[in-house]
């Protein structure tokens, strides 16, 4: 029988899940839930980890987007997003009241290309949006920043997939005025279900610990200042991902590991190519993106590796542009071809952290015959 290799694993190791326990026992013990001691920990070792003042500790990716745009007050303003994003990027530029404008991508780092975003730009935006797609944060991230500031407009990251990455010693996250990050169990890092915003600037943080606490003006004032949510993140989720970031950079080494080895093979390849990590950039490595050189059903040739080979490829970044979703139709502005086509055509590798070299050597073998 083929040994499986799986698209993604979580890894807790033995001594990990002893402390964990202990402390969820604690605070089960104690009662404090929600905002108490290990929340607070948890978002000061993240901040210190981004190279920020800040970090806001909430239930998910999704709510940490939205949070930070309700406070850059985005209602009725045009914000733009990338049409290779997940669906919660842009959903939440509709839920805080504001129009997703969809930018195409740029086919070296998945990413944006500022001549894109120009010329997306009218009077009604407000701001952009980047996405750091498989963790790469691309070498066009510093003139994006410059065009925001030239332009007066912000730049937020959704730095769902970039837990660790960097671009010339700058951490995802700490490029714009605020960033967000998912700690959902695929992510390289997790909380169970979590996010986190991450910002350096005290007004954008101070609203977003109102909107994540349902507006209230603080955590024991019933007074509710802002139109927020139920937002909070508990505290046996903050233990977890409080552990999970010290073991952070180790599972980052375990992924770079498996990519080059992925690196030096796939080199070889006629059929395809992969997206590179730019010099002076860190990748974490939650995708390893290949671009097929010519489209095919992704369908029938992930059913291949994974009955022949034993080999289940990971979830493309992404399937489908979000241009061409139903939900977002009416948002739709004509073409986005770069988008639609290596949305089509691109696969990701399995990579997590334990992965064993002989696993990765096995998912080598399965593309060399299926795809060469």
């Amino acid at each position: 029988m083929v040994h499986q290799v799986p698209a993604a694993k979580i890894q807790f190791l033995p001594e990990d899940r002893a402390w964990i326990a202990e402390r969820i026992q604690e605070v089960l013990a104690s009662g404090q839930l929600t905002l108490g001691k290990y929340g607070a920990a948890f978002e000061s070792a993240f901040a210190k980890f981004c190279g920020v003042r800040h970090a806001i500790a909430v239930n998910s990716g999704t709510s940490s987007i939205e949070i930070i745009l309700r406070s850059l007050g985005v209602e009725g303003k045009k914000v733009l997003v990338p049409a290779n994003t997940f669906f919660a990027t842009a959903a939440a530029v509709v839920h805080a009241g504001g129009i997703p404008v969809f930018v195409d991508m740029d086919p070296q780092s998945f990413g944006l290309n500022p001549d894109a975003v120009e010329k997306k730009l009218t009077p009604g935006t407000a701001g952009i949006i980047v996405v750091h797609i498989g963790g790469i944060v691309s070498a066009r991230m510093p003139a994006l920043a410059d065009l925001a500031k030239a332009k007066g407009l912000w730049l937020v990251e959704d730095a769902a997939h970039a837990h660790g990455s960097s671009f010339q010693s700058v951490s995802a996250g700490a490029f714009g005025i605020g960033g967000s990050f998912s700690f959902y169990p695929t992510k390289v890092m997790t909380s169970a279900e979590g996010g986190m915003i991450v910002t350096s600037d005290d007004r954008l943080a101070e609203e977003s610990r109102i909107y994540r606490d349902q507006g209230k003006k603080s955590f024991t004032e019933n007074a509710h200042v802002r139109m927020g949510y139920n937002w909070r993140m508990s505290e046996p989720h903050a233990i977890i991902g409080l552990k999970h970031l010290e073991r952070l950079p180790a599972m980052i080494a375990d992924r770079q590991a498996i990519a080059a080895i992925y690196d030096r093979k796939l080199a070889e390849f006629r059929n395809l190519h992969t997206v590179p990590v730019p010099a002076n950039g860190v990748c974490n490595y939650y995708k390893y993106i290949a671009v097929l050189n010519e489209k095919r059903d992704r369908r029938e040739l992930k059913a291949l590796v994974r009955e022949r080979y034993g080999v289940s490829l990971a979830g493309e970044v992404y399937e489908e542009p979000l241009h061409r979703q139903p939900v977002f139709e009416k948002y739709a502005a004509g073409s986005l071809p770069i988008s639609e086509d290596l949305c089509s055509r691109h696969i990701c590798l399995p990579i997590f952290s334990g992965m064993q070299e002989e696993q990765a050597h096995q998912v080598l073998l399965a593309l060399q015959e299926v795809v060469g």
